[in-house]
């Protein structure tokens, strides 16, 4: 069966040069005669892939030596409990900008565990631009101020961060995570689903600063614990094992592209393709802010939900997967990760011309 253009949100598609070394080395990996599905995550075998996956993030972001990286389970999510649970260790304040779904489901989490403050919202108008702040709205003395880099649904991500001084800036980046270069030293702390851009679903990737290690609340669970598990390597327990071969295994697709900058450029290209289509045609439109687009996710409507149930129902028939946009939303969205050739795209964009023609 021929492979279809995947244009799920998450999980999303794979390289196919990934997925085939990981099929080739599925039941013997470099000789261990194991499969990494089924080794331990003690052995030295595995600890040569998680310790390498490792100095490839450094290497790829460049993150400063005065960060740990951390591989999680529990999506992303669970790290909305996380944060606070590890950084409400001072005034026990924090700020939230809420700009999509995943960012509001994050503030009202850490409101369990602290005095928690919206300081701006997109709301208003369905989250389709990110928001103008007023730092006279900030909380001085917050622990941290929290953003999503990049809004999965709506289509929209922060081109330029917020000033918060002396505030440390935490960003969820699950959807735009290794999509390009980025000042980890700019952030206290990001963090990222992997199933968007870097693996399989099933590992989360915390990078934190030293500083903010080691303040958890009492009640914290252990495992939850940013100290516990950066004394541990990230073993404190079994970790995500596979996922975290597959992330090494990307790493290294990457770096051999030409590292971050080679993939912003094929990136940037790719979102442009299809922009460049969405603003000059006369049946589909993007309803984001052109200053706060998405490189990753990007939105669009046609004028009938008749029109819109029919592109989905004929996209997906013609190898085009996966192009409803959420249900909270409605619409389409084209979710064009790393994996996603730029042939993908500019095939996609000839099949919506057709559309457009004879509809």
């Amino acid at each position: 069966m021929a492979r279809v253009f995947n244009f799920a949100a998450g999980p999303s598609m794979l390289p196919e040069s990934v997925l085939n070394r990981a099929a080739a080395e599925m039941l013997d990996y470099k000789g261990s005669g194991q499969s990494v599905m089924e080794m331990s995550h003690r052995s030295k075998v595995y600890d040569e892939i998680i310790v390498g996956a490792e100095k490839l993030f450094r290497e790829l972001l460049n993150v400063p030596d005065n960060y740990k990286i951390l591989f999680y389970q529990g999506g992303a999510s669970l790290q909305f409990a996380g944060i606070p649970m590890n950084l409400l260790s001072g005034s026990g304040k924090a700020d939230y900008v809420l700009t999509g779904q995943f960012a509001t489901k994050a503030y009202e989490e850490a409101k369990k565990y602290g005095d928690i403050k919206a300081v701006g919202s997109s709301k208003d108008k369905t989250f389709s631009y990110i928001p103008e702040l007023d730092k006279a709205d900030f909380t001085p003395d917050a622990d941290y101020f929290y953003i999503c880099m990049n809004n999965t649904i709506f289509g929209t991500r922060w081109h330029e961060l917020p000033d918060t001084g002396d505030v440390p800036l935490v960003a969820d980046v699950s959807s735009c995570f290794l999509s390009e270069p980025m000042d980890v030293s700019k952030f206290g702390l990001i963090y990222g689903g992997a199933q968007k851009n870097v693996a399989p679903a099933g590992l989360t990737i915390v990078i934190v600063r030293d500083d903010l290690i080691g303040k958890a609340k009492a009640f914290t669970p252990t495992v939850m614990d940013y100290k516990v598990m950066a004394d541990n390597d990230s073993m404190y327990n079994t970790p995500p094992c596979y996922s975290i071969y597959m992330c090494k295994l990307m790493l290294e697709w990457i770096k051999n592209l030409g590292g971050l900058e080679a993939i912003q450029l094929r990136n940037q290209k790719k979102a442009q393709i299809l922009y460049d289509y969405l603003d000059s045609g006369s049946m589909f439109s993007n309803p984001v802010v052109p200053k706060d687009r998405s490189m990753m996710n990007v939105t669009f409507v046609a004028p009938t939900e008749e029109l819109n149930a029919k592109f989905v129902k004929d996209a997906a028939a013609a190898g085009f997967v996966n192009l409803k946009g959420h249900r909270s939303v409605g619409g389409m969205r084209a979710s064009i990760y790393n994996a996603m050739p730029i042939e993908g795209v500019e095939k996609l964009v000839e099949f919506m011309k057709e559309f457009e023609a004879n509809n």
